[in-house]
Order: structure tokens, then C-alpha cells, then sequence
């Protein structure tokens, strides 16, 4: 068994952080179903802006919204503005398709990758 990248967001902007908040990342309900990845999954986020990793939950935002929201000590480290790649793994024995979106700006899917 091994690890394998299963979901990926890439490009997305970040469009809060919160810091008054037990933890976790906000990501738009579209964005999690296009790629497969549920609420309470873990997830690796990291910040083409800042070179930042941080390993976290995810909270499922409001669909449509573009919303992008670090909470907690996750806002420390990646801040509004910007730009992430949201990664989801599953651990198998064969790897499977990745279901990878890259998104625009205001995290409107721009195409399927």
C-alpha cells in the first residue's frame, strides 16, 4: 500500500483567514465535489505565494461562493490573497486517476487538468 495523490485544486486564491477559529480550511462545496474530497477530509495546502505547507481538515463553504478561507493557526501561516494547491491522498496499492481542477482567480473552475 501507498500513498497517492487522489484530488488536487490547484491554483486557487485564498479569500479569508481567520483567525478566531478552532482550525481547519473553507473551500466552496463545488470545488470539493468536483474533485472528490468530503468534509473532515484531510488535506496538504500549499502556497505558491509563500512556499507555506500546512496538513489540516476541510470544511465545506457555501457552493458557488469561491470561497477559500485558512482558519485558525492555518491563517498564521497562508493569508488572504494567496495562491494554494489543495491536495487530497488515498492510500492503495494501485494508484488511482487523480481528479485534478485548475481554477481562476475568483476559483471559478477554469478547466479540468
Amino acid at each position: 500500500m501507498r500513498w497517492f495523490l487522489r484530488s488536487k485544486i490547484h491554483k486557487a486564491t485564498v479569500t479569508q483567514a481567520e483567525l478566531d477559529y478552532v482550525g481547519s480550511i473553507t473551500i466552496d462545496s463545488h470545488l470539493l465535489q468536483a474533485v472528490g474530497i468530503l468534509p473532515g477530509e484531510k488535506v496538504s495546502v500549499v502556497s505558491n505565494t509563500s512556499g507555506a505547507r500546512l496538513e489540516t481538515y476541510v470544511i465545506a463553504g457555501k457552493e458557488y461562493s469561491g470561497v477559500i478561507c485558512t482558519n485558525g493557526a492555518a491563517a498564521h501561516l497562508i493569508k488572504r490573497g494567496e495562491e494554494v494547491i489543495i491536495m487530497g491522498y488515498e492510500l492503495c496499492d494501485t494508484p488511482p486517476t487523480p481528479q485534478i481542477v485548475l481554477t481562476n482567480q475568483q476559483n471559478e473552475i477554469e478547466r479540468r487538468l
